[in-house]
């Protein structure tokens, strides 16, 4: 990739344009190939975004420095390595810049993208300690059109929930972001599911067992199965919110754990 300068290529869209010429890459091929839409891209490649929390999927999919995309810092340049010493934490810790892009309330949403409402735990007032699954109304998760699609989930069955805890560890973490489909409720053997077991937010592997259900962890060292009857999945109010179809996952740990360079 030739990675021209600032000078030469000084606004987003025309590092953006660059790199599809350099690839060879239509905006319909590098939308299906950074998980996102046409429309988004269009928007950055005419000028008319001049920002996009899909920067890092479009430099993965061009194959091309994030940085040089989005701000014009070309990799090994005495800024990247400017920038890099200014973020070292000032222990001198080793750190990791994930791909991430951060937006609040204030941020349009831009072309392709859905809101998707937030399911958590609430105490009940006087409840001692009883709580119940509701959607926080104060919190939306914005989610890529195109994924919903992929994964053949109506948007409008389509919400998100937190997962707590590590039974299901390694494969989601604790605090991982989790996308449910509200419209898929009927069991598949072996699929993982969102579900209100009185009140508690759960994430279990279901099969269907003679007279019940079974819940299974991806942790079954630390978390036995759970076999219910039809009776008692009624009597535990047990019910299904909707199949996992996606997550995602943010390895929180201490920075002081981590080995010193």
């Amino acid at each position: 990739m030739n990675y021209l300068d600032k000078t030469q290529l000084p606004t987003l869209a025309d590092r953006l344009n660059h790199a599809m010429s350099q690839r060879s890459l239509s905006q319909e091929a590098l939308a299906t190939a950074a998980g996102c839409t046409q429309a988004s891209i269009q928007k950055i490649s005419s000028g008319k975004s001049q920002k996009s929390r899909f920067l890092p999927a479009i430099a993965r999919a061009l194959q091309v420095d994030v940085d040089w995309l989005e701000l014009g810092i070309a990799p090994g340049s005495q800024s990247t390595n400017e920038a890099t010493h200014k973020l070292r934490p000032h222990d001198g810790s080793p750190f990791v810049l994930g791909e991430l892009s951060l937006w609040d309330d204030l941020t349009p949403m831009e072309a392709g993208e859905i809101a998707l409402p937030l399911y958590k735990e609430v105490e009940i007032a006087s409840g001692l300690g009883k709580s119940t699954v509701q959607i926080d109304e104060g919190r939306k998760v914005w989610f890529s059109s195109y994924t919903l699609r992929k994964a053949g989930v109506d948007p409008s069955n389509a919400a998100c929930a937190t997962n707590t805890g590590n039974s299901n560890h390694p494969l989601i973490l604790d605090r991982a972001t989790l996308g449910v489909d509200k419209g898929t409720t009927k069991i598949i053997d072996g699929q993982i599911y969102a579900l209100d077991h009185d009140g508690l937010l759960r994430v279990k592997f279901l099969y269907r067992i003679p007279g019940g259900i079974r819940l299974r962890s991806f942790n079954r060292e630390e978390y036995a199965d759970e076999d219910y009857s039809f009776e008692e999945v009624m009597e535990q109010r047990i019910q299904i919110i909707g199949r996992i179809f996606w997550w995602s996952t943010l390895n929180l740990i201490n920075s002081s754990l981590l080995a010193k360079n």
